[in-house]
């Protein structure tokens, strides 16, 4: 009896062993407990139903529980639906034996299915703003995941979750209206840690790829950072208007071709609002070609298009926080010959620093406010360092010029935003122009007052545009008030004549000259002296003397072959109206061409051969005339001399239109004429008695370049032609 009931327990425990082995290595398939599986998910979200089938239970004898499989399942959601590859979970057996069956741990091996499918599973069980935001970013794309999910006994999730898988073929429309599309990754997702890798994607046309992005939470915020990589991107302008449409002003960049590295980091909070960007670039820039219509270079480089170009440049950017810095050199093209520019650009704040370094040598330069020209083949760097602010204006501290000897250089040079000179510390030049004179000189500042000082400058050019000017206020400058002290050795009017120790000051204020006073030596030592004074009410008073006006006669080129004479010049100028007096004494020309058409048609051609031959002489010259706004009135001018007298009046419209009228007499004819007065000729002519009176009467009308001269002969002289005669001989 008792080995019957030892023989009894031992099969027993023999067949529980083998069950218990069984179940735990080949368990059963069985359709049973379905029915609680669903209601145990459904007490974790009453949404969520589970299509089951072949589901198998393995026993798992260390720990109570029951490992369910199942393949080939699919989750229901509303009207949704998830292809599950298969489902593992553990159900514990007390539970099970007390029907009150409950889920522990639920791993799940998806299919590819789509993304906003899961999303809206995932968002059954723990909904965020994130992943509401996620699903309507999102608009298409197919997923497979492996997820590891633990259960308290509530139902909810832990925090020891894992969630690995791949994205293919994603397209997100972002909420700037920028789209990205063709996007492929891996991911490894833990709590509060995101892992993405072997990332691909196109953002707004440009092909970039990853190897690693990592996301973590730290409080309430997402600290994102990872690396992206281009390589050779090719984008024209239709693709730089789709990527950025309005969102920047980029100039008419016509092409670009790049390779790009980007290590970036940032934090994101759950308003989305970005914050401690830092981005480090290095930029391989193949090309980059760019329309620029705002800039004339021509003046500059002669061969100059509207293309520029920008070669095989090195670029590295730096932004941390409110910091960008630039670095970047390579080849640039303004014409169809390379040149050399480095440069670094650092924006800190609302403070905008820039250093360029500009070389050329396979170009001519030219720049024509300095008379300066550089011949192609010859070396010459310009450098520039300052920085821009926030109103716009411009701060460079140094701006230099080198070629060879010359030498250029400007130090604290401040430009308003309409580019006119706020200030200047100094400069110093030294430099041979294209007329082959040395420029020496150099510019200081001392408090608010300015020195210039040298051995040689050529202010022809200088001189030659505030004649030719017809804007009263075309000054370089935004506010000039000060005193520039001047003692310079030479200085050239033009390209032969000079002065000698030009000294003495200029007093600016509010731009224009308040007083001045200079004076100078010809070579020949006679005196020019230039004063200028404005007084309380506000009338500006200009005299010019020199006993040498021949190099000031010179640039008037309807005048030819001027000598000698006395040259004395008033000005009172109010208002911008200016009334003047021009006085020349004793002088002689060679050659006037207008004046020798009219004494030609006069069939005067023995003056005519006089005036273009050795020439004529003059005792006498005054021209009384007036200017504003780019009208000059000549109210008079007389001139008289041995063999010919002229009487002059009429208007210069700003070299538009010129309009003369007068009276040109021989002398031998003003003789006869005050001759004849009765009394009066006596006394002043003496003996001598006229043969009738004889002179011409003309009119000069038309442009400076086509005039239409008409002539006619009078008999008769007006009395104003004799009143001016006779108070002339009174004078001499």
């Amino acid at each position: 009896m008792i080995k019957g009931l030892i023989k009894f327990l031992l099969t027993v425990v023999l067949l529980l062993i083998l069950a218990i082995i069984y179940l735990s290595v080949v368990g059963i398939n069985t359709d049973k407990f379905n029915n609680q599986i669903n209601k145990s998910i459904l007490e974790i979200n009453n949404k969520v139903n589970l299509k089951l089938s072949n589901v198998t239970y393995l026993l798992n004898p260390y720990n109570f529980s029951i490992n369910v499989t199942t393949k080939n399942t699919q989750i229901l959601i509303e009207d949704s639906k998830i292809d599950i590859n298969n489902i593992k979970t553990n159900v514990s057996l007390k539970s099970l034996i007390n029907d009150q069956f409950s889920i522990d741990d639920v791993q799940i091996s998806t299919a590819e299915v789509k993304i906003n499918d899961l999303i809206f599973l995932i968002r059954a069980f723990y909904n965020t703003p994130q992943l509401f935001i996620l699903n309507t970013i999102i608009k298409e794309g197919v997923i497979a995941v492996d997820t590891n999910i633990n259960f308290d006994n509530q139902g909810k999730v832990k925090d020891n979750y894992q969630i690995k898988g791949f994205v293919k073929n994603t397209r997100l429309n972002l909420l700037n209206k920028s789209s990205v599309k063709d996007t492929n990754f891996s991911f490894d997702i833990t709590r509060d840690k995101y892992s993405l890798s072997k990332i691909s994607a196109i953002f707004n046309e440009i092909k970039f790829n990853s190897p690693l992005t990592k996301i973590e939470k730290k409080k309430d915020l997402y600290l994102i950072e990872g690396t992206l990589l281009n390589k050779n991107q090719k984008l024209e302008s239709k693709d730089l208007k789709q990527i950025f449409g309005n969102l920047i002003n980029y100039p008419d960049i016509k092409k670009i071709e790049f390779s790009s590295k980007n290590d970036f980091s940032f934090t994101i909070n759950k308003k989305l609002k970005f914050n401690d960007l830092k981005v480090k670039t290095t930029i391989d820039l193949d090309q980059l070609t760019i329309l620029e219509k705002r800039i004339n270079l021509k003046p500059y480089f002669l061969n100059a298009t509207e293309e520029i170009k920008f070669e095989k440049q090195k670029i590295k950017i730096n932004y941390n926080k409110d910091k960008l810095t630039i670095n970047g050199n390579g080849d640039i093209f303004l014409t169809d010959k390379i040149e050399q520019l480095s440069y670094e650009i650092i924006k800190n704040n609302n403070q905008f620093l820039f250093n360029t370094k500009f070389n050329i040598k396979n170009n001519p330069l030219t720049l024509k406010f300095l008379e300066y020209e550089k011949k192609e083949g010859i070396n010459s760097t310009i450098s520039i360092n300052g920085d821009l602010k926030k109103n716009g204006s411009m701060n460079f501290k140094s701006i230099s010029l080198e070629e060879g000897k010359n030498k250029i250089l400007i130090n604290n040079l401040e430009l308003s935003p309409t580019f006119k000179i706020v200030d200047i510390d100094s400069a110093n030049v030294d430099y041979k122009n294209n007329k082959n004179i040395i420029n020496k000189i150099s510019l200081k500042k001392d408090n608010s007052n300015f020195f210039l000082e040298g051995d040689s400058l050529d202010l022809a050019k200088l001189i030659d545009d505030i004649m030719d000017s017809e804007d009263e206020n075309s000054s370089i400058f935004q506010k000039l008030n000060t005193r520039v002290n001047i003692e310079i050795k030479k200085t050239y009017i033009d390209e032969i004549n000079y002065l000698n120790n030009l000294t003495g000051y200029i007093n600016f204020k509010n731009n224009k000259i308040n007083n001045l006073k200079l004076d100078s030596l010809f070579p020949n030592n006679k005196k020019i002296n230039l004063q200028i004074d404005t007084n309380e009410a506000m009338e500006t008073t200009t005299r010019l003397l020199t006993d040498y006006p021949k190099t000031l006669i010179k640039r008037y080129k309807f005048i030819k072959g001027f000598e000698e004479g006395y040259l004395d010049f008033n000005s009172i100028k109010k208002d911008n109206v200016s009334n003047s007096v021009l006085i020349i004494n004793n002088f002689k020309v060679q050659e006037v061409p207008v004046l020798a058409k009219l004494l030609s048609l006069a069939s005067l051609q023995g003056i005519a051969d006089i005036l273009t031959g050795e020439g004529i002489r003059f005792t006498d010259l005054e021209m009384r005339f007036s200017n504003q706004k780019g009208l000059t009135t000549i109210d008079e001018m007389y001139a008289i001399g041995p063999a010919v007298s002229i009487l002059m009046d009429g208007y210069i419209d700003a070299k538009k239109l010129v309009s003369l009228r007068g009276t040109l007499v021989p002398a031998t004819t003003i003789n006869r004429a005050i001759a004849s007065i009765p009394f009066l000729g006596d006394l002043l002519i003496g003996d001598k008695t006229g043969e009738g009176v004889f002179g011409v009467s003309f009119k000069i009308k038309g442009s400076s370049k086509d005039l239409s001269t008409t002539v006619n002969p009078i008999k008769t002289l007006t009395p104003r032609f004799i009143t001016r005669t006779l108070e002339k001989i009174k004078k001499n």
